[in-house]
């Protein structure tokens, strides 16, 4: 029988961030700087909210694009924050985390045979949607340009065949954004073409070089800019599964008919803890971002006191390291280290072959496990 099930999905894997800490997980002694999830508790109100819903009997079915009230918060949140203008009743839709947004966005957009572009090294978890629709990945390797992308760059690898781009910013596994002279160049080259633009701005909040300029602000191409944020990463909120679709209404139309047959609506008590959390919350994420600005100086400071090759974040929580591998993959010198040093990173390679030769380093963990962790490394490299 396996030979009758869906090729897409017998042709995808298991992400190499997942594949990793799942073969660390039962190791002991390990100290792991692999997960990408907040390490603060959701605030306080936010959960009294998600309770009040709870004892209120809010728990049934809402809406299929969320619950009015949330709908109108997310899209005075995001004028407020980062002045994007979005119609509440039909552009936007309340997601299960970003993660949905993404694909529901790709499985309207995309058909067999199109090709997307995708900066890398990226995110793990954009590849395998693409392939899932019969679409095609197109890979630029950003690692001569600062891990960003340029408009030289866009324009050596759109074809005929280009559907969309997936630009995500502050960047996992890299923390690199970009300014709105940077993305003014990417647009002079978008614009005068039909291709999708797919803006993951899920660590938005998370910017520490100055304000986040989102890519949909430039009004030449936001009819076709879908943006994708959420509250997983600024209000440590991963588990409530709460993400946000912003996109014009000719296109959120459609989108929302994927969304309703996948999932009919995001949860109902997630949905009011989101709205605490856009209103009486809005800027719940200005500590943690503090917090994680201090953890990225220290972090840096020690790793180039090592002699690393890295790159200074302006976002996210994560650095990403050239560590010398000699004929050693990125996953191999992952498994030496956890031998050898009990350390756990993520190999550069589980965001793509651009990824080969570097470790990605989280640094959402408090400052005493940092500290452990980054002298094994150091022992380790001394080591060598």
């Amino acid at each position: 029988m396996k030979k009758n099930l869906n090729h897409q999905v017998t042709n995808i894997e298991i992400s190499g961030i997942r594949q990793f800490f799942n073969l660390v997980s039962n190791k002991k002694d390990i100290i792991s700087l692999t997960i990408g999830q907040p390490d603060f508790p959701t605030p306080e109100h936010i959960k009294q909210a998600a309770k009040h819903a709870i004892n209120m009997n809010y728990t049934t079915y809402t809406h299929n694009a969320g619950i009015t009230p949330l709908r109108q918060a997310v899209a005075m949140y995001m004028e407020e924050k980062y002045n994007l203008t979005y119609r509440s009743e039909d552009e936007v839709i309340v997601t299960v985390g970003a993660s949905q947004a993404i694909d529901i966005t790709l499985r309207t957009i995309l058909t067999e045979g199109d090709e997307v572009i995708l900066p890398g090294p990226i995110y793990p978890g954009y590849e395998p949607l693409i392939t899932l629709t019969g679409a095609k990945t197109v890979f630029v390797d950003t690692t001569t340009s600062g891990f960003k992308l340029t408009k030289e760059l866009l324009r050596q690898h759109i074809s005929p065949k280009t559907k969309c781009l997936i630009l995500p910013y502050p960047s996992n596994p890299t923390g690199v954004s970009y300014t709105k002279k940077e993305l003014s160049e990417l647009v002079e080259e978008l614009k005068q073409r039909n291709i999708f633009i797919l803006s993951d701005e899920i660590y938005s909040e998370l910017n520490y070089e100055g304000k986040h300029y989102s890519i949909a602000r430039f009004e030449e191409i936001k009819d076709k800019t879908i943006v994708i944020n959420g509250l997983s990463k600024s209000h440590a909120m991963t588990g409530w599964r709460i993400g946000f679709l912003l996109a014009p209404r000719w296109l959120s139309e459609h989108i929302l008919k994927v969304h309703q047959y996948n999932v009919s609506c995001a949860t109902s008590i997630s949905q009011y803890a989101a709205l605490e959390a856009l209103t009486n919350g809005k800027n719940d994420a200005i500590y943690m971002r503090n917090e994680y600005r201090s953890r990225r100086d220290y972090v840096y400071d020690r790793l180039t006191k090592m002699g690393l090759e890295v790159t200074k974040p302006d976002g996210a929580f994560y650095f990403f390291p050239k560590l010398a591998l000699g004929t050693m993959s990125s996953f191999e010198l992952g498994i030496k280290l956890l031998e050898e040093a009990k350390l756990a990173l993520v190999p550069g390679d589980a965001f793509s072959k651009h990824g080969q030769g570097y470790m990605r380093l989280s640094y959402a963990y408090d400052r005493e496990t940092l500290e452990k962790g980054l002298d094994r490394l150091e022992n380790f490299i001394q080591k060598k």
